[in-house]
């Protein structure tokens, strides 16, 4: 039974990331881009002011800073997609995986601009009148009620989207990796009830106090989310970066050879081994590099815009500019840092490891002692966080779909899946979130796409006001 589950799930994620939805989010990214004149590029040094709180008016309609609000969309985005997500994009599709992640990253970067200026533009009222921002509010506000089934479509997707299984599932792999299986501990126990014997393993364990962590936090609401995302990640991106940097200069000889290796495999698509598309290896390759870049930065997906809808701002331009920053963190810089890693060290042609347990090989290779406990940290900070912002983004969307006083069940609901993420499959999980992604990317680019307009030429008013 498990494994048919699991086989069509596989199926339904392959579906629906084909060709229509490739073209959905590259060639509706590459259109914004173009619409936009490379606007959002030319205006990065305007975007680092706002982001520092130049431009910050505590009177503006919102609940959270530009600052929280990049930070709260990074502590999902900055997770295990960056960690485990590249690890298995290399797996499967090799160095040149990496290269179409960073061209699903620039495409997102103006994607983002775009759905978080919208998210801004086009807020709405929630039933008890608190205004909110994000894909089912800007479907609604800025194409009309008629487009409504469009909004709940998106909604009912982020429900079982912004589920957690996939963190969890990945983080509980890294503990049992790193921590416990080469220490031999295994705090799972065995008792009796009434006569029957139950285990209770280690991974349920590692469930529970998740759980935990999660509850106290998520029961606390957007502003204690944005505020503990705004402390962790930025000094966990630091510590990441400064454990990387040590495995690059400890394979220096070797690191422009296989930077050269992901351009010139991008179109080679030597090291490929999953199925092939349409007759083809290569469009096998782009489309698993786009969808590991999806799933690392969520540019077109619409989670973003869930958090920067909710900026204090009455400027969307400024938010879609902090926006944009967060696939350059998110994959360009992030992501590219973990596949180097992987890389350099030879790993991923000597281990059959896969997802985190990939990446975890590359740092013990380098430093055998101490390597693996420190990524174990980021792990758990970059995982835990995510944990954090997803809960926010189910919510909002159960709140967008019954009402904003019933909106708390959904968190009752997320801590229950928790536990699931840490007793399921790896492929089970990835394959159920990339493919409700790709759901909620429809009614997210179709309604960018329509409304990209309007986001230009209040981009010319807004520039033409700052004088820049």
């Amino acid at each position: 039974m498990y494994e048919k589950i699991d086989e069509f799930i596989g199926d339904f994620a392959s579906f629906v990331w084909g060709l229509p939805l490739l073209i959905l989010l590259i060639g509706g990214g590459l259109y914004l881009l173009i619409l936009s004149k490379f606007l959002p590029f030319r205006h990065l040094g305007h975007a680092l002011q706002v982001l520092r709180g130049k431009y910050d008016n505590k009177d503006d309609e919102g609940e959270i800073t530009h600052f929280q609000a990049l930070t709260t969309a990074l502590s999902s985005t900055i997770g295990m997609g960056n960690i485990s997500g590249v690890a298995v994009a290399i797996s499967v599709g090799g160095p040149g995986a990496v290269f179409w992640m960073w061209i699903s990253a620039i495409v997102g970067m103006s994607t983002k601009f775009f759905t978080s200026s919208l998210a801004i533009m086009f807020r709405g009222k929630d039933s008890a009148g608190k205004t909110q921002g994000g894909p089912m509010y800007f479907i609604v506000e800025g194409l009309g009620k008629h487009w409504k089934p469009l909004a709940i479509f998106f909604s009912l997707c982020g429900l079982i989207g912004a589920l957690p299984v996939f963190n969890v599932n990945q983080l509980t792999q890294a503990i049992n990796d790193i921590l416990l299986k080469p220490n031999h501990i295994d705090f799972g126990f065995s008792f009796d009830l009434f006569e029957d014997a139950y285990h209770i393993s280690s991974n349920l364990i590692i469930g529970l106090t998740l759980v935990a962590i999660t509850s106290i936090v998520i029961l606390g609401g957007l502003n204690r989310i944005s505020k503990v995302a705004s402390k962790l990640i930025p000094s966990m991106v630091l510590l990441y970066f400064v454990l990387i940097l040590i495995i690059l200069f400890a394979n220096a000889e070797v690191v422009p050879q296989y930077f050269k290796l992901i351009f010139t495999d991008a179109f080679a698509a030597e090291n490929y081994t999953g199925d092939s598309f349409l007759g083809g290896v290569l469009g096998a390759l782009i489309i698993l590099g786009v969808r590991r870049g999806a799933f690392s930065n969520e540019a077109g997906i619409g989670t973003a815009p869930l958090a920067h809808g909710a900026a204090k701002t009455n400027e969307p331009i400024r938010e879609g500019l902090v926006a944009m920053l967060g696939p350059a963190i998110d994959t360009l810089i992030v992501c590219t840092l973990t596949a180097l890693a992987i890389l350099v060290t030879g790993v991923w042609q000597t281990s059959d490891a896969n997802g985190v347990s990939l990446t975890a090989k590359a740092f013990d290779s380098v430093m055998p002692i101490y390597g693996k406990y420190l990524l174990l940290i980021c792990i758990v900070i970059f995982s835990v966080s995510s944990l954090f912002s997803y809960s926010y983004y189910g919510s909002k969307c159960l709140s967008f779909l019954i009402g904003d006083k019933k909106k708390h069940y959904y968190n009752y609901f997320y801590i229950l899946s928790i536990i699931l993420g840490a007793v399921t499959s790896i492929d089970l999980m990835i394959n159920l979130i990339d493919g409700v992604f790709a759901l909620m990317a429809i009614p997210t680019m179709i309604a960018t796409i329509i409304l990209a307009p309007k986001v230009v030429k209040a981009s010319k008013n807004y520039f033409k006001r700052m004088n820049l």
